[in-house]
């Protein structure tokens, strides 16, 4: 079974995505200056290419975002972050 351009756009996309999520849990856990920094880095890196892949899944019509929250919506979830859950 061949991967389409789509798939691969798609696939690429969502480990990208995993990557940050890994990166925002070590970088708070780690001690070590050095190694923070480094992971730091590595995020900035990982989020220019998330974007890149974002733009060309967009332009290609391979990803169509949610809409836009309401301010209602945007109220509610600032009050509830703001309360601590």
């Amino acid at each position: 079974m061949a991967m389409n351009e789509k798939t691969m756009v798609v696939d690429t996309l969502t480990g990208i995505n995993g990557e940050l999520v890994r990166y925002g849990e070590m970088i708070p856990q780690t001690g070590n200056p050095q190694l923070k920094q480094a992971l730091k880095e590595l995020r900035g890196q990982c989020e220019m290419s998330q974007e890149e892949i974002f733009r060309i899944a967009r332009t290609k019509g391979y990803y169509v975002p949610a809409a836009k929250a309401t301010q209602e919506e945007v109220a509610h979830v600032r009050s509830v972050v703001s309360q601590g859950w």
